[in-house]
């Protein structure tokens, strides 16, 4: 008959084998703060675990791989009863999520190891040495979900409006997103990582708390106020929880109210946060799109004389009916392709004034949705650019994000964008900033 384990702790000790019956363990992580039976927090070392019962388990996990020649890392893990009892669940032969904070106490590149482990490479070959590999400080790693936690965590999918990433001292992220990207509901929900490291627990938690708090990521629900309903719970800051940590404090699903201090209470409601971003992203797009017809907008009776300034307006726009004289001589775009790079070159050398480089088409271009100009506004001021700016040096007016930007959310052709502004301004040099 199998035993049951009442309130266990997750305990697994990360080891490395060369498949010669050489072993060395990187001592151990608790992961015992699970939902559904799925890790969520974990730490490393397990530093509330008695020193005894610590070299139990190195000695268990080392004797067990070592006897099975275990080749490359794995974990062996184990559950802790009440009374300190280690049950044996099972090796994971593979790469944890949670490596990270053994790499982080440790100094131990694992992916490292065991890629040159594979490639053939003995432990010592590597510098897996066992009395020379020792525990320093405390590492907490967080994943970072796109769940709902009042839902019992029921996975979110849509689009990341907003994609910031927190650092600082000692904080370490893994994982990918960005603006724009699409969260399906067809993979693991996670989408980063974030893990924290300093010299004691309470200064390793304050700065995950920290990092957590400054991170941004909006248009889908995320688990992060979960996370810091955790590491601000009293039992959580004693360091020793069990597996059934979350199912008896049901209460720290309940993310619509702040648990903790934030610095900005707009922060403390994912849903006031997501609902504040959609209606900015809103008001952004029809700022530069303008009301969309298929809604029912009369595009007559919202916009005056066609040219974008609404009924009842009072601004004035400016108007220019001459373009203003154009440079006498060779302009520097003639020069350029006139003598070449060399003669280019000697010109500039030769002129006595300081030559720009100007970048407010790029800046413009690639600005925030809501100030976003489009090629035709730019067009419009072409011609008074290519006069205004007849000395500079160049116009730096494209680059990486310009196809970014023209494609994905203004909608046009970065290539007919170029050749448009090619023709209205013909006297100026182009720049890409390429990096």
């Amino acid at each position: 008959v199998e035993g049951f384990v009442e309130d266990p702790r997750h305990i697994e000790v990360q080891i490395v084998g060369d498949g010669t019956g050489n072993v060395v363990h990187l001592w151990e992580r608790d992961c015992s703060i699970q939902r559904r039976h799925q890790k969520v927090i974990e730490m490393a070392p397990a530093f509330t675990l008695p020193d005894d019962l610590r070299r139990e388990l190195h000695k268990y996990a080392m004797d067990l791989t070592s006897r099975a020649k275990y080749k490359n890392a794995g974990t062996v893990e184990f559950l802790v009863d009440k009374e300190l009892r280690p049950y044996f669940i099972e090796v994971n032969p593979r790469i944890q999520v949670e490596h990270t904070v053994t790499e982080e106490v440790t100094g131990i590149d694992l992916v490292k190891a065991q890629i040159r482990i594979a490639a053939g490479a003995t432990l010592e070959e590597v510098g897996l040495v066992q009395e020379n590999i020792s525990s320093r400080g405390v590492a907490i790693q967080c994943r970072i979900t796109t769940e709902n936690p009042e839902r019992d965590f029921a996975p979110d999918t849509g689009t990341l409006t907003v994609y910031r990433h927190s650092a600082g001292c000692g904080i370490r992220m893994d994982g990918v997103g960005y603006s724009g990207y699409t969260v399906t509901p067809y993979y693991d929900s996670m989408i980063v990582k974030y893990t924290a490291r300093a010299a004691t627990f309470p200064e390793t938690t304050a700065r995950m708390r920290r990092a957590l708090q400054e991170c941004r990521i909006r248009g889908v629900n995320t688990n992060i106020p979960f996370l810091l309903n955790v590491l601000t719970h009293p039992e959580f800051e004693k360091g020793i929880v069990t597996t059934s940590f979350i199912d008896k404090n049901p209460e720290l699903k309940k993310v619509t109210g702040a648990q903790w201090n934030f610095a900005s209470n707009s922060q403390s409601s994912m849903k006031s946060a997501i609902r504040g971003e959609k209606v900015l992203r809103y008001l952004a797009n029809l700022a530069v799109n303008g009301h969309p017809p298929e809604l029912g907008a009369d595009v007559t009776k919202i916009v005056k004389g066609g040219r974008g300034q609404a009924a009842g307006s009072k601004i004035i726009l400016p108007s220019m009916d001459k373009a203003p004289p154009k440079k006498e001589g060779r302009s520097n775009r003639q020069i350029l392709l006139e003598d070449g790079p060399d003669g280019y070159a000697k010109h500039v050398r030769a002129q006595k004034n300081l030559m720009l480089m100007d970048t407010t088409w790029r800046d413009a271009h690639q600005s925030l949705l809501a100030t976003r100009m489009r090629t035709r506004e730019l067009v419009n001021c072409a011609e008074y650019t290519n006069a205004a700016l007849a000395d500079a040096f160049s116009l730096e007016m494209w680059g990486g994000a310009t196809f970014d930007v023209a494609m994905r959310f203004l909608h046009e052709c970065p290539w007919e964008r170029l050749e448009e502004l090619r023709e209205k301004t013909p006297d100026i040099p182009f720049q890409m900033l390429l990096r």
